[in-house]
């Protein structure tokens, strides 16, 4: 990915990801297609989405918030815990102003 966000972006992203709820859940079977489709969809329509790794994922939260990061070509804002923000901006409708 070529877009690498500053340290203002990520900040501005993650005061508007600290409110919302996580969309797309990583559970026991890990980062498979499903979850790949999801997260697509979600992040296509909104372009900010929260990621929740379960207890039950066998991966390490980190690891699997990057791998789904990678997965659907999103910039990766941060991990916290089990949750992760991932980011990617629409070409065709944007609807995050970044500073």
């Amino acid at each position: 990915m070529d877009s690498v966000l500053t340290g203002k972006q990520k900040r501005f992203l993650r005061s508007l990801g600290s409110t919302m709820d996580p969309i797309v859940q990583i559970g026991k079977a890990g980062v498979i297609e499903s979850v790949i489709v999801s997260a697509n969809d979600a992040i296509e329509a909104r372009e900010l989405i929260k990621v929740r790794v379960l207890q039950n994922s066998p991966e390490e939260p980190k690891d699997a918030i990057a791998a789904l990061a990678e997965a659907i070509e999103a910039e990766l804002v941060q991990v916290i815990g089990r949750n992760g923000l991932l980011y990617k901006q629409n070409p065709e409708k944007s609807k995050i102003e970044l500073p």
